[in-house]
């Protein structure tokens, strides 16, 4: 299973982006899939998560300015991201948790996987 993060980009405080993450492979369910931020210096952290039944938990930080959406017949999910703010900057990584899927001729649970991150960066 890999996942693949995109649209991240440079931009100016108070404008918007939209992060997409794809899945490839075997896939037969992800219970969680999520946002996730590292800042440089700093340490990852959870931006926000939606379950497989659309429930939804975000940051502090970005209540009220980012949604994250999911659209499950994909397994990809999205991040709008508006009035980003200069302290937004850091790699957006997307991550699928308590995945089923097959590999060869087996089935697995509990797979836990991450993509390789998009860069945002919010500068005047």
């Amino acid at each position: 299973v890999q996942l693949q993060a995109s649209g991240g980009g440079l931009v100016q405080p108070g404008e918007s982006l939209r992060l997409s993450c794809t899945t490839s492979g075997k896939v037969v369910t992800i219970k969680i899939m999520g946002w996730y931020r590292q800042a440089p210096g700093e340490q990852r952290e959870l931006v926000a998560t939606v379950s497989l039944r659309g429930n939804t938990v975000y940051a502090d930080f970005v209540k009220g300015r980012f949604t994250i959406s999911r659209d499950n017949a994909k397994n990809t999910i999205y991040l709008q991201m508006n009035s980003l703010k200069p302290e937004d900057t850091a790699v957006y990584y997307c991550r699928a948790a308590d995945v089923t899927y097959v590999y060869g001729e087996s089935y697995y649970d509990g797979g836990d996987f991450w993509g390789q991150g998009t860069q945002v960066t919010v500068s005047s």
